[in-house]
């Protein structure tokens, strides 16, 4: 895949501090984006037609085919933004897009969500690492680096 120039929402990642290393990197996956977004098409489109023909249209096609084309210009129009994403987590911190900087130890819950991990605080922020391969295993990952002594 290209480098995707980064987008301007997404700001210069947060920094490393001192000895922090990175033990483990969450990029989206792509085979996930693209079937995620093909999972969505179809439900729109079939969405779409029973609505159309519910509602007696003439042309009930039009529906799943605006669907599939709506659906696919989002996933074109996104990929910019989700494939630049970058979240890292140390030894003491989990690192997102935007600067974001979570202590591991202010991290309440990380859980399966779809085909992401929803990551809360203590606080009660919430965080998406969005299209993971396998979302059970990063949120494992996150839980077990929160629970590990490190001090």
């Amino acid at each position: 895949m290209p480098d995707l120039p980064r987008d301007s929402i997404h700001p210069t990642p947060a920094a490393l501090e001192g000895d922090e290393k990175v033990v483990a990197r969450f990029a989206a996956d792509p085979a996930t984006y693209w079937r995620s977004h093909a999972v969505m098409a179809v439900a729109g489109a079939v969405g779409a037609g029973v609505v159309l023909v519910l509602l007696g249209n003439p042309y009930p096609w039009t529906g799943p085919l605006a669907a599939v084309l709506a659906i696919g210009a989002r996933a074109a129009y996104l990929r910019s933004e989700v494939f630049v994403e970058d979240w890292r987590m140390t030894s003491r911190r989990l690192l997102g897009p935007g600067g974001r900087a979570l202590p591991l130890s202010q991290i309440k819950t990380a859980a399966k969500f779809l085909d992401a991990v929803q990551v809360v605080t203590k606080g009660g922020d919430k965080h998406l690492i969005k299209f993971q391969k396998d979302p059970g295993a990063v949120a494992d990952t996150i839980l077990a680096a929160r629970d590990r002594p490190h001090g």
